[in-house]
């Protein structure tokens, strides 16, 4: 008789977790999984589904204001955010449900309650007071947002957590940040018809992503919103039933909700951490090797927890790769070197590899090939819009090591591309791949002359 009740016992019910859990449970293994909130975790529940739902509902603004550029006459069209709403919570419970029915086909046992650490093979689950001894334990509890920085009034403000809760579309909206959650949000807003303001500390949003990139970005944020760069909030007061954000230059901004996305923080608070004798790091993750194992053998940590790459599939791809590792036999680790990404602004942004800073950094001496060209939609509906692309190339090996991409749909062309730059491909394997015409994407097998030689590329 096992002197375990588990063999594995997962705390979160998140992307990271419940692959774990079910890989885990198809080798064999007897998994428990508690998740104190709802199964799917910020993602699905609050985060890049019900979000890309909301980014779908914004881009409907621009479609109909192009189609009359290519003979449609449209009425002038209402939006309605009760619709919407109702909508995007339905859709949200409907893919909780598929999370809790394919854990159960697994045989993974879900327990509704907070777990925590009790000792190195123990879980206690607070609400029933259980104790359940598990060979092995996984962490995979996630981050939170928070509300930074701490300046007076903060608490009149709302997170990425409390946005899907508004009840109403706000006539005017601050959103404070400067990373993707920021840009995601204001970019859906000022869509979506709302007064729209993004303030961040820095001169260039989406810190660590290509310049030319940042720069496009800030022009077409520009034109779709009040864009303040180089500013922080000093107070939030209510005055008259608003709020008023006051900023480092002494302005107001008058608005009707402030949201703040200017970070998350691993959820690691009372999780008993502390009884086993694992020390977070400086930002609060847990600290893990290359095959997501901490400094206690028998337990495990996976996703934003540990702080390695927070990306909903980078957590899936952690916990399957532990789940093979443990149960499966197949000894695996992710490679956090090179992740395809995408931030779903207006227009999106898709890229995999290197900067041009950090690609000149690492390999020396680089080719920069770039287009930037109005897109041929377009030219018929009017629309002040342009698509740019990089492809950068280490001349040594002549493999491609980063590419970039600003414009529609760039994220759906980024996922294609991120399989070549992950095999290797050169730029000879892209100069031989034949042309899809005509796309927007064929400009990245298009283009011939670097940068450097100041030879034009591209369109328009």
């Amino acid at each position: 008789m096992s002197a375990f009740d588990v063999d594995l016992f997962v705390i979160g019910g998140g992307s990271g977790g419940v692959r774990a859990a079910r890989i885990a449970a198809g080798y064999g293994a007897r998994v428990m999984l508690a998740e104190e909130y709802r199964v799917g975790g910020t993602c699905v529940i609050r985060g890049c589904v019900p979000k890309k739902l909301m980014v779908y509902a914004g881009r409907f603004a621009d479609e109909f204001e192009d189609a009359a550029g290519f003979g449609w006459t449209v009425e002038k069209p209402r939006f309605d955010w009760a619709t919407l709403k109702r909508r995007r919570d339905a859709e949200v419970t409907r893919l909780e449900g598929i999370y809790d029915a394919n854990l159960l086909r697994a045989g993974v046992e879900i327990v509704p309650e907070r777990a925590v650490i009790e000792d190195r093979n123990t879980v206690r689950l607070l609400k029933s007071g259980r104790m359940i001894r598990a060979e092995r334990i996984l962490v995979a509890v996630g981050a939170h947002p928070v509300k930074e920085p701490a300046v007076p009034g903060i608490d009149l403000a709302i997170t990425s957590n409390e946005v899907f809760e508004l009840e109403s579309l706000p006539e005017r909206i601050l959103v404070i940040g400067g990373g993707y959650i920021a840009v995601e949000f204001a970019g859906v807003f000022a869509a979506l018809g709302s007064r729209t303001t993004l303030l961040h500390r820095g001169d260039k949003l989406l810190r660590g992503f290509d310049d030319e990139i940042r720069d496009a970005l800030a022009e077409a944020y520009g034109q779709r919103m009040d864009l303040r760069l180089g500013r922080t909030l000093r107070r939030i007061e209510r005055r008259d039933g608003m709020l008023c954000a006051q900023l480092d230059d002494g302005s107001d901004i008058r608005v009707d909700q402030v949201l703040v996305a200017t970070g998350r923080r691993p959820n690691v608070d009372g999780l008993g951490l502390d009884r086993v004798g694992i020390d977070t790091d400086a930002a609060g993750a847990i600290p893990v090797d290359a095959y997501s194992q901490t400094t206690i053998p028998s337990i495990y940590a996976v996703g934003d927890v540990t702080n390695r790459a927070n990306l909903t599939p980078v957590a899936i791809r952690e916990g399957h790769a532990f789940a093979d590792t443990v149960y499966g036999g197949k000894p695996s680790c992710v490679d956090h070197r090179l992740i395809p990404t995408a931030v779903f602004s207006t227009p999106e942004i898709g890229v995999v590899g290197h900067n041009e800073a950090a690609a000149r950094a690492i390999y020396g001496k680089i080719d920069v090939y770039k287009a930037r060209f109005r897109p041929m939609k377009a030219t018929l509906s009017g629309r002040d819009e342009r698509i740019l692309m990089k492809v950068l190339v280490d001349c040594a090996s002549d493999r491609v090591v980063g590419v970039h991409i600003f414009g529609h749909d760039a994220g759906e062309v980024i996922q294609a591309v991120g399989i070549a730059v992950t095999m290797g491909a050169t730029k000879a394997d892209f100069d031989r791949t034949i042309a899809v015409h005509p796309t927007a994407a064929e400009e990245l097998v298009t283009m011939r002359v670097p940068e450097v030689t100041k030879h034009p590329v591209g369109v328009g």
